[in-house]
């Protein structure tokens, strides 16, 4: 018998009431009804009259569709657990902050994490060869100058590809050119035994490979750092993907004694080589381009981020970059001179004391270096956490309101001239544990420079981040084989390090002195001719 359907207790989130059109069902919400837009009315039937069995069955129908809208909805949304504290869906401006257990958990630190992890590999497959470099002399009875000939093959390779693969990195993106990066320097790593054993000159091509390949690292970290990461917390996340660079330098160090020991003189390339295959295939399953692209990140982190950007000016705001970089026009604007000036001291000052100062504790306080492995490693720890504190300092100050030119004027300072005055202690010290202490807090206090100009790259040109950081790269590779080579030319003519030095700390003070007239916190207007543009980024 047909009736009229009236159904008086509520179906899941909504009631149906009586029909005002006898063709039409229709929905009314409640109070604690579901956002419309979970429920498709297109799916509704149409219907004449309706009897009670029909009744039931639409019943049916909505509590079951109500249901899988919910199961589609968990699945679309994967809200984070500090969704709680924020509140399920973000105001109206979007998630104005994050805390530390919403951004220690989520999906961008997962991906600063993989980078951190590919700069310990960059640089555990670089400085390998400075312990196999012994017993291959030995082995092979190279003389010590044709020894630094081998170890300066992978700054041939350096030389050249910064500046090629910073302009692929603003191309491409930085997902895919640190994938080939990575694994073209495994695979260089992997066949160093073999070109070691077959030919000289495949050795010199093997290590001037690696030297290519890892000329893409830092320029790969700055362009995904600068689309995962809002301005409030880049800082931080460049010291996190950093400290695993400068862990990668204990790591090699203390690893490869112990790996050869096991497995012979190329034990530490085999296994280094394998760890960069297996990097590259957890990088492109588990990690995206963009935020916009990731599947696995929550609703809450990715209005997070693109809220920050819109205020920040993100890289993604603008088309994609000319193939092809204003070379003239960036070269023409003094901001980046400082970064490229910054940039060649901060290597100059790495490159001499990762080189020279295992010989200098050795012949002025007669260390016996081999007794005390911990000796080489101890700085790079130190600077990978002096690091991380400096970029939750930077982030903290600009969130309370400093403004962006300020702090990184701020953290480059530190990270200059607290090296300078470490050098200077460091040549009137007496003995070995007072002399380790200076060096221990020198190599620290050079991470701040990491807060200061490496940030500062993607601030001034987001969209030119990468082909900058190839500049200033080239830059920082011509000062380090400057200073290493010059390092014992200065030597032998003064026979003193200590003068060098001196030399290294005045040069650290003109440097910030340079940063500090010169850098900018602003965004710079690289795409039109004319005097200096810039646009403000912070808010």
């Amino acid at each position: 018998m047909n009736s009229t359907l009236s159904l008086n207790r509520p179906v899941r989130n909504y009631t149906l009431g009586s029909f005002k059109n006898p063709k039409l069902i229709e929905a009314r919400p409640s109070r604690h009804q579901l956002r419309s837009h979970l429920i498709d009315f297109s799916k509704l039937k149409w219907f004449g009259n309706v009897n009670s069995r029909t009744g039931s069955s639409v019943q049916q129908q909505l509590r079951d569709y109500s249901c899988e809208s919910r199961r589609i909805t968990s699945r679309r949304i994967r809200v984070s657990s500090n969704d709680a504290q924020f509140g399920s869906f973000p105001n109206k401006g979007g998630a104005e902050s994050s805390s530390f257990a919403e951004f220690i958990t989520s999906e961008r630190v997962k991906v600063v994490a993989m980078l951190a992890l590919s700069l310990a590999l960059c640089n555990a497959d670089r400085v390998v060869m400075s312990v196999a470099i012994v017993p291959l002399s030995l082995a092979h009875g190279w003389s010590r100058s044709f020894s630094g000939i081998v170890q300066s093959s992978f700054l041939w390779g350096y030389l050249i590809s910064p500046i090629a693969g910073g302009t692929l990195v603003d191309y491409y993106g930085g997902k895919a050119v640190m994938a080939c990066g990575v694994a073209l320097w495994s695979l260089a790593t992997f066949l160093t035994p073999w070109a070691a054993e077959n030919s000289l000159l495949a050795l010199l091509f093997a290590r001037a490979m690696l030297g290519v390949a890892e000329g893409v690292a830092l320029p790969c970290m700055n362009n995904m750092i600068a689309r995962w990461f809002p301005s409030t917390e880049r800082a931080r996340a460049v010291a996190m993907a950093m400290a695993g660079f400068q862990l990668g330098n204990a790591i090699g160090l203390t690893l490869s004694p112990i790996l050869m020991s096991q497995g012979g003189i190329f034990g530490p390339f085999v296994i280094f080589g394998l760890c960069g295959f297996l990097w590259v295939l957890v990088w492109l399953s588990a990690t995206s381009s963009t935020p916009d692209r990731s599947p696995q990140i929550s609703k809450y982190e990715l209005d997070y981020i693109m809220n920050k950007r819109q205020k920040s000016h993100a890289v993604e705001s603008k088309p994609k970059t000319k193939m092809i970089p204003p070379f003239r026009r960036l070269l023409s604007k003094m901001p980046t001179w400082s970064l490229i000036v910054a940039n060649a001291m901060h290597s100059w000052g790495f490159f001499v004391i990762l080189s020279w100062m295992p010989i200098y504790f050795n012949s002025v306080h007669h260390v016996d270096l081999r007794q005390a492995a911990w000796f080489s490693a101890v700085p790079w720890c130190m600077m990978a956490l002096t690091g991380y504190l400096a970029g939750l300092w930077s982030d903290t100050l600009i969130r309370n309101g400093t403004s962006i030119t300020l702090t990184r004027k701020i953290m480059q300072s530190i990270g200059f001239v607290g090296p300078a005055v470490a050098l200077v202690g460091l040549t009137a010290a007496k003995t070995p544990s007072t002399a380790s202490a200076w060096l221990s807090l020198a190599v620290g206090l050079k991470a701040f420079s990491h807060c200061g100009f490496l940030v500062n790259l993607q601030e001034i040109a987001p969209h030119y981040s990468g082909v900058l950081h190839g500049l200033s790269n080239t830059a920082g590779t011509f000062a380090a084989i400057i200073g290493t080579v010059g390092a014992g030319f200065f030597v032998e003519l003064v026979g003193s390090f200590q003068g060098f030095l001196l030399l290294t700390s005045l040069l650290y003070f003109l440097a910030a002195l340079f940063y500090i007239k010169f850098s900018t916190g602003e965004r710079v207007n690289f795409d039109e001719s004319g005097q200096y543009h810039s646009h403000h980024i912070n808010t």
